[in-house]
């Protein structure tokens, strides 16, 4: 049985020299940057998909570096790089940061103990299931978080969750039944759900964020429920944004 006290973010990493990967629902750019505070200028952030430019946090951006342009700051700065690839400034709605090739956050391994990237988005949804095409997980030596919301746990799926369809058909449920903690332990665990991609070599954990009073008890549940699927998945509670410390 996992215990129910908030973890630390520190709790997500493996040993240096490896890339944590971020994909699933709410809060993974949350975990991005408490991590990136935690590490301060021992990590390089990053995404493969795409991130809003607002999205900065405490970190020190770079838009296209070459790696040598990687290696200088994060000599000269005392906290988090943030890297892009570049900014679209023509998007209808709002500009928009995408992310690096997953080829390329390797590289920065060279320079710093530790990579950790955005993997995958959710649209701001708490909870998801990937697409064919999805999460776009780093070449390297990756270790995977999948991230959930509490806020998704017994809420309607077509309601509260991206790509309902495909949630719906991992689950094996209708998109208008709710997401119950047995279903979401099934989301988690599943091959075709927060462990598509997931190398052999690579870690595996879950991150469960927005966990309060008032949710507690499903959270209860989707534990015991994730244990008897995967009794060697770890499982990390996040309690709010003020406690991703």
């Amino acid at each position: 049985m996992h215990p129910l006290a908030p973890a630390h973010v520190a709790d997500l990493l493996n040993g240096p020299g490896r890339i944590t990967a971020l994909v699933g629902g709410g809060g993974k750019t949350t975990l991005l940057h408490a991590l990136g505070t935690h590490l301060g200028s021992r990590v390089v952030l990053t995404t493969t998909t795409q991130m809003a430019i607002h999205e900065v946090g405490n970190a020190r951006l770079l838009v296209g570096p070459s790696p040598e342009e990687v290696a200088a700051a994060v000599v000269d700065e005392n906290q988090p790089i943030l890297v892009w690839d570049r900014i679209d400034n023509l998007s209808p709605n709002q500009p928009k940061a995408f992310g690096v090739k997953p080829s390329i956050p390797s590289d920065w391994l060279k320079f710093v103990d530790h990579v950790v990237v955005e993997a995958d988005g959710s649209r701001g949804r708490p909870a998801k299931a990937p697409a064919p095409h999805e999460p776009e997980l780093p070449t390297g030596p990756v270790d995977v978080v999948a991230v959930i919301g509490a806020d998704a746990l017994d809420r309607v799926i077509a309601d509260q969750c991206h790509r309902p369809l495909r949630l719906a058909a991992v689950v094996g449920c209708s998109p208008y039944e709710r997401l119950t903690p047995e279903r979401a332990a099934v989301l988690l665990t599943h091959h075709n759900g927060a462990r598509r991609g997931v190398p052999a070599d690579g870690g595996f954990a879950i991150a469960v964020t927005k966990v309060n009073d008032i949710v507690r008890p499903l959270i209860e549940h989707l534990v015991d429920a994730i244990d008897e699927r995967s009794p060697t998945t770890s499982i990390h509670l996040f309690d709010d944004r003020d406690r991703f410390h």
